[in-house]
């Protein structure tokens, strides 16, 4: 990426912490949280001995004509020469690498990160884990945009941005484990399995799920759509390539960040959740959400309680129900919970896609597609 030749064409949305800001900061986090610190500053001092490259991890970001969201993480990684025989090997099992192979990657903590985008420069500081998740105000015209990206002297990454119209009425907004995908494992083994041992291949669809969320989004042309997941964003390549390859439509995902956090032992699934669609209600005021999810976790008592608080922002709520077997390892269901709470928006359930597309029709939310 080129240097900026004019500075004040720069605009920086964050400024590098000074050291005892750096230092209160550390001394307000849980004890956890520091501990987790100082594991990953002696894994990147060893990473930086190794020669290991600062790698910038794109992520599909999201926004309006007024402002966007830019995410990316930044990781130390072990880049192989170009042309030599482990490049050649690695480029044919890119498709293939196990969840695990993702984990070893070192976050580079608080990392310095240049965004352009159409020509404007931003600066900007990541996160403990590495992780930019920022918003910048700016004028974008609808339709794909490219955010190009680069940390310290890594290669200059880019990630697509979706600029939806600013008079857009309806969102989509999809769970992803046992909604979009069948995982049919106890609740505590699932994020281990997921994460470290399954690849992409071994992840099974969920049946007529594919062809449900396609139709949705011929609802309206550039709506966003949003996958919303308690996964770790280290499985996010894996999870984009399971998406593409089982021909979900086109989405951000929003994920977490796995560890403790400034002020407890672990991170909250059900809080994440809950902040990010209320995140969503700000950015789109106006748009209409149509909710997926499913009846093994939170999602029915999260989607109803986002209707209660926004119920103008609320199109439908399409609900997959699990099997007896699948709920039995999910650890039960809320079932009928969601129905005392949820107002004027229409609530489907069914066990498939199929059988939630075709009551979308009865209702006449959808029209009938052959």
């Amino acid at each position: 990426m080129k240097p900026p030749v004019r500075r004040d064409k720069l605009k920086h949305v964050f400024s590098t912490p000074k050291p005892d800001a750096v230092s209160s900061h550390t001394a307000n986090l849980h004890i956890a949280a520091r501990a987790e610190d100082r594991i990953h500053r002696w894994r990147a001092a060893l990473a930086r001995r190794r020669k290991l490259a600062v790698t910038v991890v794109p992520f599909r970001g999201y926004g309006t004509t007024e402002h966007v969201r830019v995410l990316c993480r930044v990781l130390l990684t072990s880049i192989p020469k170009p042309g030599s025989r482990r490049a050649r090997k690695m480029a044919d099992r890119a498709e293939s690498l196990r969840g695990w192979r993702s984990f070893v990657s070192v976050p580079v903590s608080r990392a310095e990160v240049t965004i352009e985008i159409d020509g404007e420069i931003h600066h900007v500081v990541a996160d403990r884990g590495g992780v930019v998740d920022i918003t910048l105000d700016m004028k974008l015209a609808p339709g794909t945009h490219t955010a190009r990206i680069q940390s310290e002297d890594s290669t200059v990454s880019e990630a697509e941005l979706n600029i939806a119209p600013a008079d857009v009425q309806f969102g989509l907004i999809s769970d992803v484990d046992d909604t979009v995908m069948v995982t049919a494992l106890p609740r505590p083994f699932l994020a281990f399995w997921n994460a470290f041992v399954l690849n992409e291949h071994a992840r099974v669809p969920t049946y007529g799920m594919s062809v449900l969320l396609n139709r949705l989004t011929r609802k309206e042309m550039g709506m966003p759509v949003i996958y919303l997941s308690t996964g770790a964003w280290n499985v996010a390549p894996t999870l984009r390539r399971f998406l593409r390859r089982n021909l979900y439509p086109i989405g951000s995902m929003l994920l977490t960040d796995w560890g403790p956090t400034h002020d407890r032992w672990f991170r909250s699934g059900q809080e994440h959740k809950t902040v990010q669609l209320e995140r969503l209600a700000q950015e789109f005021p106006q748009v209409k959400w149509i909710l997926v999810g499913d009846d093994g976790q939170h999602d029915e008592s999260l989607y109803a309680a986002f209707e209660a608080k926004h119920p103008n922002n609320v199109a439908a709520v399409c609900i997959r129900q699990l099997s007896t077997s699948e709920a039995v390892l999910a650890g039960g269901r809320k079932k009928g919970l969601a129905k005392s709470l949820h107002g004027g928006a229409p609530w489907v359930y069914g066990g498939d896609g199929s059988t939630i597309y075709e009551q979308l029709v009865a209702l006449g939310f959808l029209e009938r597609r052959l």
